[in-house]
């Protein structure tokens, strides 16, 4: 397997959450197929010290990902995480799987889901 594509370090997270990843998930094979038919609504909430950084919907329907600026009305998984951690796991510094045991990522929601979180960051 061909090494996976990162986003720039110093991407913007509205860029990230909004084109960088569905682009990611469209031009990779792999993640399409692994992603399957999962159809489901994520809300990422990113932190910052002191203040929020933001909060993004994303969208996974047949293989798909999409995503929007704002909550989700109804989200299958909220993730919450660090500005850091979540540069952190798009440059492959940590797994998405390590920041979860670590507690560096917080999920509430489908458990299932969460576990296929790294198919989507980074």
């Amino acid at each position: 397997m061909s090494e996976r594509v990162r986003p720039p370090e110093d991407i913007p997270a509205g860029e990230f959450f909004t084109r960088w990843i569905g682009d990611a998930v469209a031009g990779d094979s792999d993640r399409r197929s692994k992603l399957g038919g999962t159809e489901a609504t994520v809300e990422f909430e990113l932190t910052g010290n002191p203040a929020p950084v933001g909060t993004w919907t994303v969208q996974i329907t047949g293989g798909r990902v999409s995503g929007r600026e704002g909550a989700a009305p109804e989200a299958d998984l909220h993730v919450r995480v660090d500005e850091a951690t979540w540069r952190d796991l798009n440059a492959g510094r940590i797994s998405a799987p390590e920041a979860l045991l670590r507690r560096r990522v917080h999920v509430r929601g489908s458990f299932l889901l969460a576990l296929k979180l790294h198919l989507i960051l980074g």
